[in-house]
């Protein structure tokens, strides 16, 4: 009798514990549980820790409650411009209702994916180029908007969309590299001729100060010739400025007038020792002989 009630007890606690055993469920910290009884969800969601449920009637579901990085393939498009263009992207996701996530759509990953591709063509078609490139904090709400509705009947919430990369054409490559350079050289030219004019003024005020002071013409001669020096060059071209011979040729008497004035003082008296024709003496008749003969 007593081998009996003990061999009951025995197989009373094997049962016991091959049922705890098949009814224990451990759910982590970062997952909740969904429960269906007989195909039917039950209205509470296990939380984390230890969790039992009925052998063969219950079926626990375990829902991922973490924020999923989810690449999107890149998708060719064509934009607004009509420029042809393939964009990658990332979504950063999260489940917020599991019950939600797991009855109202088969897959949710799947789901969000699809949606992210889709919305991401249409981004691409009413954009231009100039925006994908440079204005991607706003495509980037549209699209995180646009995946964001649908996403939010299916329990899960879309935290972030990232444009990733904006791959272009070979030959649009090459067309913006050349508008690049071809602005880049403008600017140049704007900032040198600016420069030369700056500089063509500075030179007109210094040219002002040197014409009131010709040394300092010479003098400025003379430290570009020390400038020059400093080198060590073997042959030196010294140019020699016109201002300094003008300098020269005022400051240097002219040898022409002193003689000019020795040689009016000696025409006058020759002048004066000349009598008229009419002055002189009649030659008589001889005189008009000897011309006659």
């Amino acid at each position: 009798m007593v081998e009996e009630l003990v061999a009951a007890g025995v197989a009373l606690v094997s049962a016991g514990a091959v049922y705890v055993m098949a009814a224990a469920r451990v759910v982590k910290q970062y997952e909740r549980g969904v429960v269906f009884r007989l195909g039917k969800l039950r209205p509470d969601v296990r939380g984390p820790g230890f969790t039992l449920i009925v052998p063969g009637v219950d079926k626990l579901r375990k829902v991922n409650m973490q924020i999923v990085t989810m690449p999107v393939p890149g998708q060719e498009g064509i934009t607004r411009d009509n420029v042809t263009v393939r964009v990658d992207a990332v979504v950063y996701f999260r489940v917020t209702a599991p019950a939600e996530a797991v009855v109202r759509v088969e897959d949710y990953r799947f789901a969000v994916a699809q949606m992210a591709q889709t919305s991401l063509r249409s981004i691409i078609g009413k954009s231009e180029l100039d925006d994908l490139l440079s204005n991607r904090e706003k495509l980037n709400q549209g699209l995180e908007l646009m995946i964001d509705s649908p996403a939010v009947e299916w329990g899960v919430t879309i935290d972030r969309v990232e444009i990733k990369d904006v791959s272009l054409p070979e030959t649009m490559k090459r067309s913006m590299a050349r508008q690049a350079e071809a602005d880049r050289e403008r600017r140049a030219r704007v900032i040198n001729a600016d420069a030369e004019l700056q500089a063509s003024k500075k030179l007109a005020e210094a040219a002002k100060e040197m014409s009131e002071q010709p040394a300092a013409l010479q003098l400025r001669l003379l430290q570009t010739v020390v400038a020059v020096a400093a080198e060590k060059n073997s042959t030196l071209v010294l140019p020699f400025p016109v201002e300094l011979l003008r300098f020269l040729e005022r400051a240097a008497p002219t040898p022409q007038q002193p003689v000019q004035q020795a040689v009016q003082p000696v025409q006058q008296p020759v002048q004066e020792q000349r009598p008229p024709l009419e002055s002189l003496p009649d030659p008589g008749p001889e005189g008009s002989n000897s011309g006659q003969d």
